[in-house]
């Protein structure tokens, strides 16, 4: 949906690093029954949400371990990958306010959300872009702008 070989784009090795970061965060976090794992998953993907790739842990660490694939790589939008780490960073967020307000139930639940996605999204059909096209086009169809502001 969103892959090509834009120059600035995150290379996919990246990308599913990224998922599977967080399928397996928030998969350790429910068999430990550990909280504080979700937190460590929010605290990940925050910079890069705030900052951009540059500022993610994950893009640095995975930019070493696949620096040969990623010369080759297809890659991904910076900005749907921001869209989906802001998606995940709002609901990881929101597990830990449930969390801390007695409500573990519900802190699983909006985890588990973030690993849903990020499992299918590993199988091939990304959610959050799903999501993103659809934000742009009802903004579009609204306001009569796209992303860029432009008519």
């Amino acid at each position: 949906m969103s892959i090509s070989q834009t120059p600035g784009g995150i290379p996919m090795p990246i990308v599913r690093f990224n998922r599977g970061i967080l399928v397996a965060g928030v998969l350790l976090a429910i068999a430990f029954q550990q909280p504080l794992i979700t937190t460590v998953l929010f605290l990940l993907i925050l910079p890069a949400v705030l900052f951009g790739k540059k500022a993610s842990p994950i893009f640095l660490v995975g930019s070493l371990l696949f620096a040969k694939q990623n010369l080759t790589a297809a890659t991904d939008s910076p900005e749907i990958m921001r869209f989906n780490n802001a998606i995940a960073a709002i609901l990881l967020g929101a597990a830990q306010v449930a969390f801390l307000l007695g409500a573990p139930l519900a802190g699983w639940v909006l985890s588990g959300i973030v690993a849903l996605a990020a499992t299918i999204a590993l199988f091939g059909f990304c959610f959050g872009c799903f999501l993103y096209y659809q934000f742009n086009l009802q903004r579009y169809r609204l306001f009569g702008r796209n992303t860029n502001g432009k008519a």
